[in-house]
């Protein structure tokens, strides 16, 4: 199974996709669809790894559109969260060096990976399978910021 890094995550991953939903219940359009896409892209990873689903089908399913729509509106990213990542909100040791780090900058990566993961499918004839980039920890690392970002969201 690829998606086996996955398997510890899943439980809390409920819970923080359920507060993404309530998140998003506001009437400001740009941020309502920035924790959407979030909430959608985090159910991509739970039920990629459900239905044991190929890097090729995550890719297709993950969605940055709202990011790049935020970025060309000039959102201010700071009304998800104000403030820098604290260590204490670092579950996971790849996250670390994300301590410092604004939800905006955050954001930019993510949007950066999806593009990046999108890009290498089309070098490669519609399939990461050939690609000789480590796909599976592209992926994960993209699925670790994804939980980090609702994760500093939900902080209080």
């Amino acid at each position: 199974m690829e998606l086996e890094w996955l398997k510890s995550g899943i439980a809390p991953l409920r819970d923080l996709i359920a507060f993404l939903n309530k998140k998003s219940q506001t009437n400001n359009v740009l941020k309502k669809q920035l924790i959407m896409e979030l909430r959608d892209n985090l159910n991509v990873f739970r039920n990629a790894f459900l239905n044991d689903i190929s890097y090729d089908g995550i890719i297709d399913l993950l969605s940055n559109k709202a990011i790049q729509d935020a970025v060309n509106a000039n959102f201010n990213f700071r009304k998800l969260r104000a403030g820098k990542i604290e260590p204490a909100l670092i579950q996971d040791d790849r996250n670390k060096k994300y301590i410092g780090w604004t939800v905006e900058k955050l954001m930019d990566k993510i949007d950066e990976k999806i593009v990046e993961l999108r890009n290498i499918k089309k070098m490669n004839k519609g399939t990461v399978k050939p690609a000789k980039n480590n796909i599976s920890l592209m992926i994960s690392n993209l699925y670790f910021r994804m939980k980090l970002l609702a994760d500093f969201i939900q902080a209080k």
